[in-house]
């Protein structure tokens, strides 16, 4: 069934139906995010400025430019 042959359909319903339409829907999106997502059991580095002094440095850096400019 297509999306034209579906949408009257979906129109004629009731409000409550509706509502349990679009909550089935996005359950299933949902169902289908998780089985593209990587898989959770991974490890995967995240950058944090924790002891990030080069970049500290380098921010110091520009603010003395930007101070003296």
């Amino acid at each position: 069934m297509t999306l034209s042959e579906l949408l009257p359909a979906l129109h004629g319903l009731p409000r409550a139906d509706k509502l349990r339409a679009i909550q089935v829907l996005a359950a299933d999106v949902a169902c289908e995010e998780d089985d593209m997502l990587a898989p959770s059991d991974e490890a995967y580095p995240i950058w944090s400025p924790y002891d990030a002094f080069e970049g500290a440095a380098t921010l110091m850096r520009l603010l003395d430019e930007e101070q003296a400019a």
